[in-house]
């Protein structure tokens, strides 16, 4: 399938065939609308309707919110300039990231910010991060040494903030603010899930327990973000990193861009990336865990590739099927299992009329999983990325790292990341889980294990 046979979303058009209204999902509540089954199961609720429709219409409360369910139609939202980032799930993550970021900007600015972080992450600039995603890959599988049952949730979201700091930031990363990072934002996520899902606003402002700790636990993120500008200001280095390229920026006059905007982006880049990559690590080590067939295999490759010395970011290229590991494991548990966008004006999108002002949104699980895209589509099969077979998944069906001028800037940069550590742990351990883990799926912003524990045995 070729970008071109992709239907494009455009506006309607009184000469063209008159769009027709999505079909209403089943099982609305009265005042609640569909709410009820988001919480109780988001991810079954919507892999289910793909049934009801290629683009099916939901209520939260008085609200109509438009779910897209097939991969062409992503592709088409995604790539069309008149679906914004915008939405319940961005006005949640605003909370976050603040108004200023990459993440959550729209139009020109957004195109401005992406050329000014563009040069961080060129093909040519990523080698040079190799030896400390070597160091920390190295260090990560020497921490689970220990015997002890290894928390996969600490240490994995302290690798990832490791690395992007030591590479974007080119700063010694301590291991207190890791763990300070880490905590805030598990209490972050959770508390901005349910803000987005149950829209009680006033209800969050009042001096509840839940409430104070997560007010208390973004003021002190933020806080971190403010000792990393202040710190690098205050040293005068300016080395070719993310941190130097926005403190020399420049707006569209020519003037150094704002405080408020150097904050965001560093909030961008260094937490919702730690989180997502951090969450793919836990994610990689369950697939390690749970598939031992496969964790020998990657054993097999790196030996075969490097023999009796380490693995370094050169390596990561000739590791094709750690590599397929990698996305297998992206496509049935991917960290972001949900997105939006928003109508700026009316449009059709595959025959079906969006309204001005409308929400859309759509679930990378429920596409990812889709036995219509996918043989097998529930089992762990590497071997589907092989090149004879991979031309067999539709087009926008795996999008991982997003679609167009949304795509992450940095999906070079996390590939080998995850190349590198789950090449690092198979090459130097089995791992079994350990009592009291629970690897069942906890959908928040981010999907993660809820508990993993794992136990890793010398090979």
């Amino acid at each position: 399938m070729t970008v071109e046979s992709v239907k494009p979303a455009h506006p309607a058009s009184p000469t063209g065939p008159e769009p027709i209204e999505p079909p209403l999902a089943p099982g609305a509540v009265p005042g609640l609308g569909h709410g009820g089954k988001l919480v109780r199961d988001p991810l079954g609720f919507l892999a289910r309707l793909r049934d009801e429709g290629d683009v099916v219409r939901l209520r939260f409360g008085p609200k109509t919110v438009y779910a897209v369910t097939t991969p062409q139609l992503t592709g088409a939202l995604a790539l069309n300039p008149d679906f914004h980032v915008a939405g319940p799930l961005w006005e949640s993550l605003e909370g976050l990231l603040g108004g200023e970021g990459v993440a959550t900007a729209n139009g020109p600015l957004h195109r401005r910010q992406r050329r000014t972080v563009q040069p961080a992450f060129r093909l040519d600039a990523i080698p040079a991060y190799g030896p400390v995603m070597e160091e920390e890959a190295r260090d990560f599988a020497a921490r689970m040494a220990s015997g002890e049952p290894f928390d996969c949730t600490a240490e994995s979201f302290r690798v990832a903030v490791r690395i992007a700091a030591r590479c974007l930031l080119r700063g010694e990363y301590m291991d207190e603010r890791a763990e300070r990072l880490c905590a805030a934002l598990a209490t972050v996520f959770r508390g901005m899930y349910r803000r987005m899902v149950i829209p009680a606003g006033p209800l969050y402002r009042l001096p509840l327990p839940a409430n104070r700790r997560f007010n208390r636990a973004l003021a002190d993120l933020h806080r971190l973000v403010d000792e990393i500008v202040a710190e690098r200001r205050a040293s005068g280095r300016r080395p070719d990193d993310l941190l130097t390229a926005l403190l020399e920026a420049e707006d569209g006059n020519g003037a150094p861009i704002g405080e408020q905007e150097i904050h965001d982006q560093v909030v961008a880049f260094l937490t919702p990336g730690g989180e997502t990559v951090g969450t793919t690590v836990m994610w990689l080590l369950q697939v390690l865990t749970e598939h031992p067939g496969h964790a020998d295999a990657v054993c097999a490759e790196v030996e075969s590739v490097v023999g009796d010395r380490p693995v370094t970011f050169a390596d990561v290229h000739r590791l094709s099927h750690t590599n397929n590991v990698v996305v297998e494991a992206m496509r049935l548990r991917p960290v972001v299992w949900i997105l939006a966008r928003r109508a700026v004006a009316e449009t059709d999108l595959g025959g079906y009329r969006i309204p001005a002002g409308a929400d859309i949104m759509y679930s990378p699980y429920a596409i990812q999983r889709d036995p219509r895209s996918y043989e097998r589509h529930l089992e762990f099969d590497p071997d589907r990325w092989l090149p004879e077979r991979v031309r067999a998944v539709p087009k926008y069906a795996m999008r991982p790292f997003g679609v167009g001028n949304r795509k992450c800037p940095g999906d070079h940069f996390s590939m080998a990341l995850l190349t590198l550590v789950t090449a690092a742990v198979a090459r130097r351990w089995r791992l079994e889980q350990a009592p009291g883990s629970n690897a069942t799926p906890r959908v928040g912003i981010t999907l993660r294990p809820r508990r993993l524990l794992v136990r890793a045995v010398p090979r």
